[in-house]
């Protein structure tokens, strides 16, 4: 990606310097040749990158490590959480749960998920 960059700055006239080195990149083939040094030094570090990262990651996977995020539970908290008599209140009165979603300020499939979720366990 450098190198196609470069090449078409350079194909285009344009002359780079870097300040902190003083390198002068042009249109000779002194320029190409320094610009083809930095992008496959590039690519060389990118790979050696990677390939510490992989024989790090399997070092920690045969030490037995859980790697990743950990396997989660839904949170316990939620914005109804607590409301529950109310909610029962309103769906014996028959409210709808979009109609409950704007008394608390939720969408109604968080209601809907809510009453499965929650609900459902409290009766069991």
């Amino acid at each position: 990606m450098i190198m196609s960059i470069l090449n078409q700055l350079m194909l285009n006239g344009v002359k780079i310097w870097t300040i902190k080195d003083n390198y002068r990149l042009g249109d000779n083939i002194q320029s190409k040749v320094l610009a083809f040094a930095f992008g496959l030094s590039a690519e060389i570090e990118r790979d050696l990158i990677s390939q510490r990262t992989k024989e790090a990651l399997a070092r920690k996977r045969s030490e037995g490590v859980i790697l990743g995020r950990p396997l989660g539970k839904k949170s316990s908290r939620v914005k109804l959480s607590g409301h529950e008599d109310e909610i029962i209140a309103l769906l014996e009165k028959r409210t709808s749960k979009s109609a409950i979603g704007r008394i608390f300020g939720v969408n109604r499939m968080t209601v809907d998920s809510f009453l499965k979720e929650r609900m459902v366990q409290k009766q069991k």
